[in-house]
C-alpha cells in the first residue's frame, strides 16, 4: 500500500474469498493413426488475364495451405519510355513492372513475365508461374491491379502434427479411405462427437518401420513426432488428451510408449492384446504390463466396411475410446465403460464364452486376468472394468481416472494462488474452495466423499517461511458393482397362513 499524501478518498481492492473450481475437460481423445490418402490440402492461385490473347498467366503459391491466400500480385505500367521488365517483392506482395518501348507502350509478353518472376529469388520463393491452359505466352500483358491468390486449403492432417478435430463427420471425409485413421474416426463417431486430437504418422515400408513412426521421437529442431506429439497438444491447441489409443497399430512396443505418454498427460490408455489369436495368448500378453493407466481389450469387434463393402475387423480400441468419451459426457468419469451397448458393430471376431451367472467362462477368465472382453447381450458390450495395475487401489478404470481428474482439477484451479502473500486467510480460502468442489462432486455422484484440511504437523514455521504450503485432502472413488451376490433361500414359512388365506 503506497504511503502517499492524498486529500480525498481512495479505494483499495482486497480480493479475498473462495474461488469456484471448474472440473478439467475429460472427454478429449488423443488418436495416433495412419492415413496415406488423407486430404493433402490445396495451394492458393490466381490467374492474371490480359486483353490480348495468349497472355494469361497463372500464379500458384509455393506453400500449400491458407498461408498462400495472403499473397498478392499486380502488373504495373510504368508509363515511361524504354523501361526494362522488373520484379519487386514486399512481404507477400509481388509487383511486376512491365517493360515499355520507345513510345511507352507495354512490350512484355506472358512468357517474359514468367521468366522475370522465376529469376527473382524472393518471388520464386512465394509462387510458381505458368501459362494458363491454351496460352502459348506470345501475347502482350497489360496493367492489372492487385489480385489476391485464393483457394488455399491447409493439409487436413499434416504428419506428426497434433490436429484438433471438433466435427468428426468432416474429418472422416478428409481422412481418405486407407490406413487406420478413417476407421478409427468412424468408430468414435458411432459413439459420440468428442474433441479428438489426431496425430497422423507415415506408414513405413514394413511393420517395424511403422511402429517406429508411431512411437515417435524428438527431432534436432525440437519437434515431437508420433505419440510424443500428443504432449504438444495442450500448448498448440489448448486441449489436453485424456483418452489415448492407437487402434490397429498398438503393438507391444507401441503400447509401452502409449502408457508412458498417458502417465505424462494424466490420461488413460486403451490397447489391444496385439497379435493374440487365443485366450491363452491374450493372458500371456497381459503379463507384460503393470500400469494403472492401461486397459487391455481382447478380442475385436466386426463391422461393415463401406470401403470394401464387406464385414471386416473393427478395432475395439477405437470404440472403447469413443465409448469412454460418450460416458464422460453423458454419465460421468466415475462410470466404467463396461456393460454399455456399443454402436456400429455386428459381431465379435473370436468366440468368447460368457454367462452372467457362471464365473468359469472365457469372459470370466479374461476379466480375472485384468483383460476387458466383448460380449453380446442386448447388443454388443465391453465386459470388464479392470486396469493392469498391480496396486488394488487402482484396480478399476474409474479409480485411476478419478485420481487423475481430481489431481488436475484441484491443481489447475489454483494458478491464481501461486505467489499471493501467504496469510492464513489464503490457506483458508484454498481449503474452503476445494471442499466446496468436493461437495459438488459428491452431490453429483462422482465421488463418495472427500475432504481437504490444513495439517499443522507438516506446515511448520520453517516450511511456511520457505514459501511452502501443504494442503491435504482425501477422497473415496465410486466403486463399480462388479460382482452382485444374490443369496437365495428356500423356506416353508409362507405356507403358515395358507388355510387362512383360502378361507378368507
Amino acid at each position: 500500500m503506497p504511503d502517499q499524501y492524498h486529500h480525498g478518498v481512495r479505494v483499495l481492492e482486497i480480493n479475498e474469498g473462495t474461488r469456484t473450481i471448474r472440473t478439467v475437460a475429460t472427454a478429449v481423445i488423443g488418436l495416433v493413426a495412419t492415413a496415406p490418402d488423407a486430404s493433402a490440402g490445396l495451394a492458393a492461385e490466381a490467374t492474371l488475364r490480359s486483353i490480348a490473347s495468349n497472355g494469361d498467366v497463372v500464379f500458384t503459391a509455393k506453400v500449400v495451405g491458407t498461408a498462400g491466400n495472403k499473397i498478392r500480385v499486380r502488373y504495373v505500367n510504368p508509363g515511361t519510355v524504354s523501361e526494362a521488365l522488373a520484379v519487386s517483392v514486399s512481404g507477400n506482395d509481388i509487383t511486376v513492372s512491365l517493360a515499355t518501348g520507345v513510345s511507352s507502350e507495354v512490350t512484355s509478353t506472358a512468357s517474359d513475365v514468367i521468366t522475370a518472376v522465376e529469376a527473382k529469388t524472393e518471388a520464386a520463393a512465394l509462387v510458381t508461374v505458368a501459362l494458363d491452359t491454351g496460352n502459348d505466352g506470345t501475347g502482350l500483358v497489360n496493367a492489372a491491379d492487385w489480385q489476391t491468390l485464393t483457394g488455399g486449403e491447409n493439409e487436413a492432417f499434416p504428419l506428426d502434427t497434433p490436429v484438433l478435430v471438433t466435427n468428426l463427420m468432416d474429418a472422416i471425409g478428409a481422412a481418405g479411405t486407407t490406413g487406420t485413421l478413417p476407421a478409427a474416426l468412424d468408430a468414435i463417431a458411432d459413439q459420440a462427437n468428442p474433441p479428438v486430437v489426431v496425430v497422423r504418422v507415415a506408414e513405413g515400408v514394413d511393420e517395424p518401420a511403422t511402429e517406429a513412426n508411431v512411437i515417435g521421437t524428438v527431432t534436432a529442431q525440437g519437434k515431437k513426432t508420433g505419440l510424443k506429439a500428443l504432449l504438444a497438444a495442450e500448448q498448440n491447441l489448448g486441449v489436453k488428451p485424456r483418452i489415448i489409443g492407437v487402434p490397429g497399430l498398438d503393438t507391444e512396443n507401441v503400447t509401452a510408449e502409449t502408457v508412458s505418454i498417458a502417465q505424462k498427460l494424466r490420461a488413460f490408455a486403451y490397447a489391444s492384446c496385439y497379435g493374440s489369436e487365443t485366450l491363452e495368448e491374450a493372458i500371456m500378453y497381459r503379463n507384460g504390463f503393470g500400469a494403472r493407466e492401461l486397459m487391455l481389450i481382447w478380442p475385436d469387434f466386426v463391422s461393415f466396411n463401406v470401403n470394401t463393402a464387406s464385414a471386416d475387423t473393427a478395432h475395439a480400441v477405437a470404440r472403447a475410446m469413443g465409448m469412454r468419451a460418450k460416458i464422460d459426457q453423458q454419465v460421468g468419469w466415475h462410470k466404467t465403460l463396461s456393460n454399455v451397448a456399443v454402436n456400429g458393430v455386428t459381431g465379435i471376431d473370436k468366440d468368447v464364452h460368457w454367462d452372467l451367472q457362471d464365473p468359469n467362462t472365457d469372459a470370466g477368465l479374461l476379466n480375472a486376468n485384468d483383460i476387458t472382453t466383448l460380449i453380446q447381450r442386448e447388443g454388443f458390450r465391453f465386459w470388464g472394468s479392470r486396469t493392469c495395475s498391480a496396486d488394488p487401489l487402482f484396480q478399476f478404470e474409474n479409480y485411476t481416472r478419478t485420481a487423475q481428474i481430481l489431481a488436475d482439477t484441484i491443481a489447475e484451479a489454483h494458478l491464481w494462488a501461486v505467489d499471493k502473500p501467504m496469510h492464513p486467510s489464503l490457506a483458508k480460502d484454498i481449503i474452503e474452495g476445494i471442499n466446496a468442489k468436493f461437495r459438488e462432486m459428491k452431490n453429483l455422484g462422482l465421488i463418495i466423499d472427500a475432504t481437504a484440511w490444513f495439517d499443522e504437523n507438516i506446515n511448520t514455521k520453517d516450511t511456511l517461511k520457505a514459501g511452502k504450503l501443504y494442503i491435504d485432502y482425501d477422497y473415496t472413488p465410486v466403486p463399480p458393482l462388479e460382482s452382485l451376490m444374490l443369496r437365495q433361500r428356500i423356506t416353508d414359512q409362507y405356507l403358515v397362513d395358507f388355510a387362512r388365506s383360502v378361507n378368507a
